[in-house]
């Protein structure tokens, strides 16, 4: 039998494999379905067949998608049962409200306008189609919005207390829920991330088609609407993920401090670390170069206020971890005693830090009698993996820097008419296509990989959240999970490919390419 410690890490990585998996299929459906609205609003506008043809071809590799992530999606709130039930149950009554209103609205909502979008072409007016379509796209928001609600609460929580008589925390405040500031800039963030893959998702194919010479009036409609969408939504990503950015320094100081790699606190004006080789073991940045000012415009929107470094936040979860202590001890005394007047009082003023204290539990299950030693222990376990952290978010700002620069070109290229003269760009262009991917899943890292050790910040340490299993059960699912992924994997590639070859002039009605010169063939 391993050790708890180990269970802890493989259930870490069932849900984070399943969860990164899944995030393939959601950033391209949030695009796409946008992108399919916009092309469906042309060709109600104009009423050419080229463009109704482009809305159905897009719309043939947007269904894979949904259907895949469909499928990798249900089998995640299942894990929140099997191998967080500690969690579940804490933090349940909260945290399941907006993923219940994601299934039973948002949810439904997606997956009847799906049905009508791809069988309601013959069945419904132009305009009720466009409407449909309009709504799938909706749809997709939805979901996306009643998810990142749930996981913005974990970041910041807000609008719930404990409960001393349940052992739960419970929701008092739904409105703080819902508009909870870190969810709706994670929000925002999010579809902006997922516009720009659905932009060069499209833009890259098209280059594909445009290198071999075929439907070259389809794929230059395309580049040209992803280009002009790809290059407002790519603005609006840096854009908003500033915001997140001064949210966390406000909410998640520990966060931003190894994202910076910052283990000293940085006066005013403070410095950004542009590169360097943090080194956990020593507490050191190697080799730093920083850009002056800089951190102190992004982190806290002034040039006089200073931003903590990862030393002086150990301090203070030091403090906290001693107030835990006093909540803990309280608790305790309130499970033999629920009327003890002082231990409840004791337990309301320090409340707060009763999660720092519950970080104790990881070495003693006599937290109250906790030696100086292992509040140490557990202060310095507040810091993430800084080198991770420090990389996956330098990654993910490069790529959106490019993405910002290869719209902006193809933009420009497509308004001059020149995109097929340049075959150097249009393989660039096509060779880009896995970019968008590589920065959202680096986003996501950065986002959960950097509030550990909490499953929920400040509240529930990752290490309680999980089940009672044995590593037998985490085992067996973990490898069924990989076996099912890589065989719908092998699926979702073989089913794009087929149909990305196809091109549309093989997929629709001959009629439908009135307006098509003749193409060439692979």
């Amino acid at each position: 039998m391993l050790p708890a410690s180990d269970i802890v890490m493989l259930s870490r990585i069932q849900f984070g494999m399943t969860a990164l998996y899944h995030f393939l299929f959601v950033p391209l459906t949030l695009g796409m379905s946008t992108l399919l609205g916009i092309m469906e609003t042309v060709y109600f506008i104009t009423n050419r067949p080229i463009w109704r043809t482009m809305t159905q071809y897009w719309g043939v590799l947007f269904g894979i998608n949904v259907a895949m992530g469909v499928a990798t999606g249900v089998t995640m709130e299942f894990q929140f049962g099997t191998n967080w039930a500690y969690y579940s149950q804490y933090v349940g009554d909260v945290f399941g409200a907006p993923l219940a209103i994601e299934g039973l609205m948002a949810f439904f909502l997606e997956a009847t306008f799906v049905g009508l979008f791809f069988f309601g072409w013959d069945r419904l007016s132009r305009g009720q189609h466009l409407i449909v379509t309009w709504l799938l796209a909706l749809g997709a928001s939805f979901s996306a919005l009643w998810i990142l609600i749930a996981n913005g609460w974990m970041q910041n929580p807000v609008g719930a207390h404990f409960n001393f008589h349940s052992m739960r925390m419970e929701m008092y405040d739904f409105y703080s829920v819902v508009f909870n500031e870190v969810a709706q800039a994670k929000f925002v963030h999010t579809i902006a991330a997922g516009y720009v893959t659905g932009s060069m998702f499209i833009m890259s194919i098209s280059a594909w088609f445009l290198l071999r010479g075929r439907n070259v009036p389809f794929a230059k409609r395309s580049m040209t609407v992803a280009a002009a969408f790809g290059l407002a939504s790519a603005l609006c990503v840096v854009v908003l993920g500033d915001e997140s950015g001064y949210l966390a320094t406000l909410n998640q100081k520990m966060k931003v401090a190894a994202m910076e790699g910052m283990w000293e606190t940085e006066p005013a004006p403070a410095s950004l670390t542009l590169i360097g080789f943090p080194d956990q073991k020593t507490h050191v940045t190697r080799y730093a170069v920083k850009v002056p000012w800089l951190l102190g415009l992004i982190a806290t929107r002034s040039i006089h206020n200073s931003v903590y470094g990862i030393r002086d936040l150990v301090a203070e979860a030091r403090d906290r971890i001693r107030s835990g202590i006093l909540a803990y001890t309280a608790l305790s005394t309130l499970q033999v005693d629920p009327y003890d007047r002082h231990a409840e009082e004791t337990l309301d003023q320090n409340q707060s830090n009763i999660g720092y204290g519950l970080l104790l539990k990881r070495y003693t299950d006599d937290v109250q009698f906790a030696s100086p030693e292992l509040i140490d222990k557990a202060a310095w376990d507040t810091v993430p993996d800084v080198p991770t952290l420090f990389w996956t978010f330098r990654v993910m700002v490069g790529c959106g820097f490019y993405f910002i620069a290869l719209f902006a070109l193809a933009f420009y290229f497509c308004q001059r008419r020149r995109v097929t003269q340049h075959r150097w760009f249009l393989w660039l262009v096509f060779f880009s296509l896995p970019l968008p991917w590589l920065a959202a899943e680096m986003g996501w890292v950065v986002a959960e990989y950097g509030r550990q050790p909490w499953v929920v910040e400040g509240l529930l340490p990752t290490f309680m959240g999980v089940s009672s299993v044995s590593v037998v059960n985490v085992w067996m699912s973990l490898l069924g999970f990989v076996f099912f992924y890589s065989l719908l994997a092998v699926v979702e590639v073989y089913l794009m490919v087929k149909y990305i070859r196809s091109g549309p002039e093989k997929l629709f009605s001959v009629a439908d390419f009135s307006a098509f010169p003749a193409t060439r063939k692979n």
